[in-house]
């Protein structure tokens, strides 16, 4: 049986670089495919576009499209915005890229309206301190409507007078319980203006994907999101609304694992995280602000200012187990070129008992003890290194370690933001 299904997932909190790997390996892929998450993800690859960089930051398309050939299909995991999706395939076609015959959708993937972003900023705002700082793109009340089977699909576009039926139940449904004034006939005029559209690239996507596989197709998979925001496995209730771990991949496409290959995890060499939630590494002096600044660590879906801290090997460790993953990139390692020292979170201790798992409540993972090692800097640009044995010997130490800790294989090291700024190392 070949393994020709390969998968790309994020080991950390999100926007580890995962859309920079996507580009560099789909070239030699036949589809690329997302399976869960909506426009909260935000995928930036640096693309060569008639000879010109150019900066393209995808939130629902797969970033494959950046390569003519690459068919890309949106699975059933995923969630809809509608305007999303059509403002980001014009972009590509301003940038000269068009996806007529290469995008396909699920027709079981689910449509997500305007009355979700509002539920979303006012599910968010009720909290006060307690806020998850979520996107407020309506991701969750759009997966709570799917998972309470009153949400619509994008198959239910075949019957207008039944869609237009379903969905002002839902509007009335959430008006009863929130209260707020909405515009249904504007929307529901946008959707019979974008319906044609919208079902010439629906498809049944489990048969698409399956039967491109059994015919020796290759399909690799770009993963949104990250394991540590998993629904049921990521810090709760600081997660997203679905699984981007390696079970999403089959329940969010349908493609079943006979053809599974290589699974690919992405980690950052430092760590970093959006929003509310535990961090147990996290740099609050002035360290923490010197990584931000030299990373760029500013949310491309969101624009808000990232927490930084060290590398946590327990975090990447448990990711691993989850995922099984097979090798590594560890992406912006250039970021700490001009460290002088470099602490890693080897281990915790809880109640001065050392803690072999990751612990589910979010108490214990707020108050364990976290112990690291620290590693010499290489005060030297890592940005023009193409091949290992051009990086420095610290560079080199500070990645041999972190794989023999995490007891996986780094396979790819990124030391700057564009394609060719990837080293591959045999491994």
């Amino acid at each position: 049986m070949p393994q020709n299904l390969s998968v790309i997932l994020g080991a950390q909190w999100g926007d580890e670089g995962k859309g920079k790997l996507v580009d560099f390996l789909a070239p030699d892929y036949d589809f690329v495919v997302r399976a869960t998450g909506g426009a909260n993800a935000g995928h930036t690859v640096y693309a060569e576009i008639n000879g010109t960089v150019e900066k393209i930051i995808f939130h629902l398309l797969p970033s494959g499209l950046v390569h003519p050939h690459v068919k890309a299909v949106i699975g059933n995991g995923c969630v809809l915005h509608i305007p999303t999706l059509m403002e980001e395939i014009d972009t590509l076609k301003e940038k000269g890229l068009f996806v007529k015959d290469r995008l396909f959708i699920s027709d079981r993937a689910s449509l997500l309206f305007e009355y979700h972003k509002i539920i979303d900023g006012s599910q968010e705002d009720s909290k006060g301190t307690q806020k998850v700082g979520t996107t407020r793109r309506g991701i969750g009340p759009c997966y709570s409507d799917k998972i309470n089977r009153r949400g619509l699909r994008l198959c239910d576009l075949a019957d207008w007078d039944l869609f237009v039926e379903k969905y002002k139940a839902n509007v009335a449904w959430h008006q009863k319980i929130y209260g707020f004034d909405y515009d249904e006939d504007s929307e529901l005029a946008y959707f019979q203006k974008e319906r044609e559209t919208l079902l010439g690239i629906s498809v049944n996507a489990t048969y698409l994907l399956n039967n491109a596989l059994e015919e020796g197709k290759k399909i690799l998979l770009e993963g949104a999101n990250a394991a540590l925001l998993d629904i049921d496995h990521g810090t709760y209730p600081y997660v997203t609304s679905s699984n981007p771990t390696i079970g999403g991949v089959f329940s969010g496409t349908g493609m079943n694992a006979r053809h599974l290959g290589a699974v690919m995890g992405v980690v950052k060499a430092y760590m970093t995280r959006v929003g509310s939630g535990p961090f147990p590494t996290e740099l609050t002096s002035s360290l923490g602000d010197k990584l931000r600044e030299a990373g760029g660590e500013y949310g491309s879906t969101t624009g808000r200012p990232r927490r930084c801290g060290w590398f946590d090997v327990p975090l990447t460790r448990y990711a691993i187990l989850l995922n099984g993953f097979t090798s590594l990139n560890l992406t912006k390692l250039d970021v700490l070129d001009d460290f002088d020292e470099i602490q890693v979170a080897t281990g915790y201790s809880l109640h001065g008992k050392p803690l072999d798992e990751f612990p589910a409540r979010l108490k214990d993972l707020a108050e364990v003890k976290v112990h690291y090692e620290s590693l010499p800097g290489w005060k030297t640009s890592l940005q023009d290194c193409t091949t290992w044995d051009q990086l420095p010997e610290e560079a080199k130490n500070y990645v041999l370690r972190l794989e023999k800790w995490l007891k996986c294989p780094i396979e790819y090291i990124g030391v700057g933001k564009r394609r060719d700024q990837l080293i591959v190392r045999p491994v």
